[in-house]
């Protein structure tokens, strides 16, 4: 099951649409990190492209975050940070990348998968995209996605986030504390706006969006060794016997 999943890209006028799909909700295992890094770092590449959609597929959950059944077959520090550095990596894509990235949210968000709706430069969701930040809840905790999250709604908000790790938050109140820049009652509706938004942005300066990106994340110029950092101390706390029985007992459940 953890080497099944797709990454597909699709340009068109100007447009790259990013879509990544796995049969368990939209989890990420390693290879689909991979992969997803890959096709970032290629649209932002390609001279044809002016922005990027970022999506998942199916209408039910955006990402379910890290793969279960990877983090269960962890068994060392190095495979525990290597998994680790997967969402670094894309997280560090999306950053450096220097076209605009569109985040389209269908559904639910959980642990990874906030962080890769937070390193989106504009972020549209429907009413049923809610989040949480399960982390903690598993003995880990949010600290690679930390950054993103924290960068987007503040250190308040990110706190609630990952204190309360077992607590669905409302897509409304994402969009309060600034993770969704707009947030449609309907896939339709969103689906509109995103295609709105992406035909100006397209028909805009590239050079003018590249400098506007670069001034947006200048803060995270050091992020490259901060999320590896960050890394590895997920891939130790992987190994714990709590984390080990937390997940086992999750996934009977699932």
């Amino acid at each position: 099951m953890a080497q099944i999943g797709t990454v597909t890209t699709a340009v068109s006028n100007g447009i790259a649409t990013i879509e990544f799909f796995h049969p368990a909700h939209n989890a990420m295992p390693g290879i689909q990190l991979s992969r997803l890094t890959e096709a970032i770092q290629a649209a932002g590449a390609d001279a044809s492209v002016r922005v990027i959609v970022l999506q998942s597929a199916g209408d039910r959950t955006f990402c379910a975050g890290a793969s279960f059944d990877e983090l269960a077959a962890i068994r060392d520090l190095d495979s525990g940070k290597r998994f680790f550095m997967g969402f670094a990596n894309v997280i560090n894509a999306m950053r450096t990348c220097p076209k605009f990235i569109i985040g389209r949210i269908q559904g639910k968000a959980v642990g990874g998968g906030v962080g890769l709706a937070a390193s989106t430069d504009y972020c549209i969701a429907t009413h049923f995209a809610t989040i949480k930040l399960s982390e903690l809840a598993v003995g880990i905790g949010p600290f690679v996605v930390g950054p993103a999250v924290e960068r987007k709604v503040g250190t308040s908000a990110f706190q609630q986030l990952a204190i309360n790790a077992t607590e669905w938050q409302t897509a409304e109140w994402a969009k309060e504390k600034g993770l969704y820049n707009e947030v449609f009652p309907t896939i339709e509706q969103m689906d509109a706006y995103i295609a709105h938004l992406a035909e100006k942005l397209a028909a805009s300066s590239p050079e003018a969006m590249r400098r506007l990106k670069h001034i947006f994340w200048q803060d995270a110029a050091h992020w490259d060794a901060l999320l590896a950092e960050r890394a590895a101390i997920s891939g130790e706390l992987v190994l714990s016997d709590f984390t080990k029985n937390a997940i086992a007992a999750f996934k009977q459940k699932a």
